[in-house]
């Protein structure tokens, strides 16, 4: 059953995902401010007023919202709260809360320019252009407001922005000094690595982000920030900090190291990495697994371990 530890309730949500259920957080402050908002469907707004309930709330007690990134499990259940709710979040959420024309065309580019130069075929092209889900999901709501790295969060004065970028371009986490705690939402988990998903430049034209080098730095900056405890978007809290950063980045070069060993064979684009890390589950998860092949290579390339180079507009990857 849902209940206050001081001033902060853990409220775990259903989802469809392969990921499972995910937590969102009422924290009383100045504000009453819920930290992300679970996925949009009957199920979990149910399942959210019921734990409300037990909290003596009300969906409509809600008075902010906070998003630790855009993901639809994280945001589509923005549509539950009132419209006189605030909502907060990093800038890079707007264009995946908006889905301007703009941006479905600077996506669809984007994708279609990366499937080929990675060798993926044509028909696999709307699997990584919709890669968010299906449009029941998807919060149709915007952000009242942005804040980044540094600023502290409206209505939760002890609270400030720690900018986690890597599982999304819009990744925050949230920090209280006093305590050490953090709400780190998907950027550390206690049992799983958290994708490093491929998204486009913010400006047209600009390199892409390399999510998996950003995520790595990002657990990096952790180590320096006094956190004692992690409540994080799936799956249990996190005590021993250090010990799980260093396992996840541990895991991540591990396998990298794994599809260098793939490479020493013969030269391999990154559809054919991905088909043979993922050989059971890249078809059903093809954004995601394609993500995640695409980033082990961006790791293998900055520590110079690989190169590639460019036939016909595909990119082949080899050792040194």
């Amino acid at each position: 059953m849902t209940s206050w530890q001081g001033n902060i309730a853990k409220i775990t949500l259903p989802t469809s995902f392969a990921v499972g259920d995910v937590n969102v957080y009422v924290i009383k402050g100045e504000a009453l401010t819920m930290i992300d908002s679970g996925v949009r469907t009957d199920q979990s707004r149910e399942a959210l007023e019921q734990e409300l309930n037990t909290l003596g709330l009300q969906l409509s007690d809600i008075e902010q919202v906070v998003l630790t990134h855009h993901h639809p499990d994280h945001a589509g259940g923005l549509e539950f709260v009132s419209d006189q709710c605030q909502i907060y979040g990093h800038p890079t959420n707007q264009r995946w809360l908006d889905m301007s024309e703009t941006f479905v065309g600077q996506l669809t580019r984007f994708f279609t320019q990366l499937a080929g130069e990675l060798g993926v075929p044509e028909e696999y092209y709307s699997k990584l252009i919709d890669y968010r889900g299906p449009g029941s999901v998807i919060t149709t709501r915007g952000l009242s407001a942005c804040v980044r790295e540094g600023d502290e969060v409206p209505g939760l004065p002890e609270w400030r922005v720690i900018e986690t970028l890597g599982h999304a371009q819009s990744h925050i986490s949230l920090f209280r000094e006093k305590d050490g705690v953090l709400i780190g939402g998907d950027h550390l988990l206690a049992k799983i690595s958290p994708n490093p998903i491929l998204e486009p430049a913010l400006e047209p034209g600009a390199d892409r982000p390399k999510p998996l080098l950003q995520y790595n730095e990002a657990l990096k900056k952790l180590l320096n920030i006094p956190v004692s405890l992690v409540y994080s978007g799936h799956g249990a809290e996190i005590t021993q900090i250090p010990e799980v950063i260093q396992s996840q980045l541990n895991r991540q070069h591990g396998r990298a190291m794994q599809v260098k060993e793939m490479l020493t064979k013969s030269p391999l684009t990154g559809l054919q990495v991905c088909m043979q890390l993922f050989p059971k589950v890249y078809k059903k998860q093809f954004g995601l697994t394609l993500s995640e092949s695409v980033a082990q290579l961006d790791y293998l390339e900055d520590l110079g371990e690989i190169k590639h180079e460019t036939h016909s507009g595909v990119i082949y990857y080899s050792v040194r």
